[in-house]
């Protein structure tokens, strides 16, 4: 059955990525910074961007803070790719508010998190998502990432939201249990944008009829995650697994610690931002950012640092 939101839908696939929250030396947020990351971001073929979902550090932000970043993002991208910022808080009204203003300044969609820390049950998940979902006219994903919020969104649930809310209309699923997200497909339609979150499975979520992936990694590598996406869609399998496996290696050096700590140091050794994490974050172990720096190296993305 065609809905208002079928056009939005076909532009919304391929790599969404997660763009991090630059901040300055003194913890302020670097606008002029993040603008250049968008644009790093759109000149390397991503195909959308999402900004204040958890490699944004949304927690470590103010409510205001993250709407700011937000309409400087939006601004940034001027209409050139989707736009579909997270807006998802533990907190039910700042989840409305900050919904609210997404759809305001003309987000193409909100991705909304499962309450993380509260843990709230099943019937509670649906009152909260239907309840947001209601209260704004544009297309809503549901982020269900159980290693960081305690509490699973259940097959069953999404599938009845997906039934009573027309305007929820993906989910992106940072959950290692790939039975799980088979089932999400089969319970709420072939045509829902399951969008993968773990980076070892964007891939195989691709091969069951997923519509692409929101991968910190693209901070990182942009070209080559959405070329991914690209040689599915042309029929390439080969290239697509062959990058699959290609991504490997620096997908498991960036999850070595607490994302997006790993990204930050990557990109700070990258030369594009301060490597600068608001507490309680911190960036990773000595040891940890030498093997980032090395598996950079390999990956090209920096010159090795010759020896005295």
């Amino acid at each position: 059955m065609s809905t208002k939101y079928d056009a939005i839908k076909k532009r919304l696939r391929g790599s969404i990525a997660p763009v991090i929250t630059p901040f300055k030396v003194n913890g302020d947020i670097d606008f002029k910074k993040q603008s250049e990351l968008i644009e790093f971001q759109i000149e390397n073929g991503t195909h959308a961007i999402s900004v204040t979902g958890t490699s944004g550090e949304p927690s470590s932000l103010t409510t205001e803070e993250r709407v700011q970043v937000m309409e400087n993002a939006i601004k940034t991208i001027n209409g050139r790719i989707p736009f579909a910022p997270g807006t998802g808080s533990t907190n039910h009204d700042e989840t409305m508010y900050v919904t609210k203003k997404a759809e305001e300044m003309g987000a193409d969609a909100a991705m909304v998190i499962v309450p993380y820390y509260n843990k709230p049950n099943q019937e509670a998940l649906y009152d909260h998502f239907k309840t947001v979902a209601d209260s704004v006219d544009i297309p809503i994903i549901i982020y269900n990432i159980p290693g960081r919020t305690a509490q699973n969104m259940e097959v069953k649930t999404m599938a009845r939201l997906v039934k009573d809310c027309p305007n929820i209309v993906g989910a992106k699923e940072s959950n290692k249990d790939f039975e799980h997200v088979n089932r999400v497909l089969l319970n709420c339609g072939r045509d829902f944008l399951l969008f993968s979150g773990i980076e070892l499975l964007c891939y195989p979520m691709l091969a069951i009829g997923g519509a692409g992936s929101i991968s910190a990694t693209a901070n990182v590598e942009p070209k080559k995650v959405a070329e991914m996406h690209n040689a599915w869609e042309e029929g390439d399998i080969k290239r697509a697994q062959d990058l699959h496996f290609e991504l490997m290696n620096l997908n498991d050096v960036l999850f070595k610690d607490t994302n997006p700590a790993p990204v930050k140091a990557a990109l700070g050794m990258m030369g594009m931002i301060e490597p600068v994490l608001r507490r309680p974050m911190g960036l990773p172990s000595d040891a940890l950012q030498e093997e980032i720096r090395d598996t950079l190296v390999k990956y090209g993305k920096i010159e090795k640092i010759a020896s005295v």
